[in-house]
């Protein structure tokens, strides 16, 4: 009698004795981590890039970024829409998130730089990552949102802040890479912006029927790459003592097993947070199969700038007929 324990897996199968995030990028050896919401959402993809780097992966960090990029050095850009963020790189602006995570990072002995690009339209964003895919021979790129609303297809009852993130999945899902990922930290975050979590979960059961969907994966509290993530989103909050992220600050807080309506800056102040376990783990999915269940990528997909995006979401929205019903969670 054959032991089920030695059957040879199905083609494309993944396993329960390995992560199918980690499966998914075993084969690359050039990988770009992007955050896809802007601002701290690079942040959001650290423990990843911890543990890429401890297994021998060269990643490479890019971001949205919220910053006057334009105040920057022309010396630190490296093509149209890409600067090269790197320890010595200044800027008179205060908020300035790739700044704060480059030196950070050199402070730890990684690699430092941090390409940041401007908001933008999906055809322009499109090709600041083409630059980046030709310069490091980039072989997988992984999304990373903080939060959740990049899962987000379009009839939800309400979509939060997808104009970044959805640029972001537009203007990936043209690329000629081999591996293409989205992951998101912070499950629950995205209430606050209006986003019902159970429409976030029928779409992660949808992805899943379609074979997109990659699983689940805690960050462990007692882990390397927790430590390394809480003491950098730290180091963030110090830098920007006015404009903390809330977002990073409760999936550090999450790690750390708190619990509830935690307080860690005055910009929480009368709000209900809730922080929970739940923030602290990666939902993944192929990042092409969620592109094709996104009601309105093609609407957006001749866009140069931002407000272009802006506004075609919007005609979206007016004109969808019947969004879905919001419901609370049942247990």
């Amino acid at each position: 009698m054959t032991n089920p324990a030695v059957l040879p897996a199905a083609p494309g199968a993944f396993s329960l004795a390995v992560p199918p995030l980690f499966a998914a990028l075993a084969p690359a050896r050039n990988i770009l981590i992007a955050g896809a919401g802007g601002g701290f959402d690079v942040y959001a993809g650290l423990p990843l890039a911890f543990a890429l780097w401890r297994g021998g992966a060269q990643v490479h960090l890019a971001s949205l970024s919220f910053s006057q990029l334009e105040m920057i050095d022309r010396k630190h850009w490296v093509a149209e829409h890409v600067a090269a963020v790197r320890p010595e790189t200044t800027s008179p602006d205060w908020y300035f998130p790739e700044g704060t995570l480059a030196r950070w990072l050199a402070a730890q002995e990684l690699p430092p730089t941090v390409y940041a690009v401007p908001p933008l339209g999906v055809q322009t964003l499109r090709e600041a990552y083409r630059h980046l895919i030709e310069e490091h021979d980039i072989d997988a790129v992984v999304l990373v949102d903080g939060g959740t609303d990049i899962l987000l297809r379009g009839d939800e009852s309400d979509l939060g802040t997808p104009v970044e993130d959805i640029t972001s999945l537009a203007a990936a899902a043209a690329l000629d890479v081999p591996i293409k990922l989205v992951t998101s930290l912070g499950f629950g975050i995205d209430a606050y912006d209006g986003v019902n979590h159970v429409e976030v979960l029928e779409n992660l059961a949808a992805l899943d029927r379609d074979g997109g969907y990659l699983g689940a994966l805690s960050i462990p509290g007692s882990s390397r790459e927790a430590a390394m993530y809480r003491d950098a989103v730290a180091d963030a909050q110090a830098a920007t003592p006015d404009r903390p992220s809330i977002v990073q600050g409760q999936i550090a807080a999450a790690t750390s097993g708190a619990f509830g309506d935690v307080r860690f800056t005055r910009r929480t102040t009368g709000g209900d947070l809730f922080v929970n376990p739940l923030m602290a783990i990666y939902f993944t999915v192929d990042l092409d199969k969620l592109a094709a269940r996104c009601l309105y990528l093609d609407r957006i997909e001749n866009t140069i700038g931002r407000r272009q995006v802006i506004t075609r979401i919007q005609a979206f929205r007016d004109e969808l007929r019947h969004a879905r019903i919001p419901r609370a969670y049942p247990h």
